[in-house]
């Protein structure tokens, strides 16, 4: 055996209707393109959202409002949950770092602290933002509040 009698197993192959090639051929005539219409024209393609000549989904809906492509998108941590780490843990200075390690934020993401709750602890808060409810309450209780 060599590779000048090499061939496919039976049946492995099967040749493709060859379509366009004559009245022969059983496909000839229009092709299976049908009779006129701009498909079964040669070089058609569909732009995109097309839908046969009705006004487009994109065309119909209604636009409106503003995108600021420049805003800040930030975590927010009510002051409740940052009152059960310090029960739970006894942790007094509070950062990114520890609301990460402990799974209250993802290391990406800007923090911002919220007054929703009681803070009965004093305790140093590091954050990207804080609410004004916020900072009062934590220097209410004795603590700090920092921006970064």
């Amino acid at each position: 055996m060599d590779l000048s009698n090499l061939k496919p197993a039976e049946g492995s192959i099967k040749k493709p209707k060859r379509i366009g090639r004559g009245q022969g051929s059983g496909r000839g005539g229009t092709s299976t393109k049908g009779h006129k219409g701009a498909k079964s024209r040669s070089g058609y393609s569909k732009k995109r959202g097309f839908e046969g000549g009705q006004m487009p989904l994109v065309r119909r809906v209604p636009k409106f409002g503003f995108k600021n492509i420049n805003r800040k998108e930030y975590h927010g941590i009510n002051l409740v949950t940052l009152q059960r780490l310090v029960d739970t843990l006894g942790i007094n200075v509070i950062d990114p770092e520890v609301m990460v390690a402990h799974g209250l934020a993802s290391s990406k993401d800007r923090i911002k602290i919220l007054g929703t709750g009681e803070l009965t602890a004093k305790i140093e808060i590091t954050a990207h933002g804080f609410s004004e409810k916020a900072i009062k309450s934590i220097e209410s209780a004795g603590g700090t509040a920092s921006k970064i």
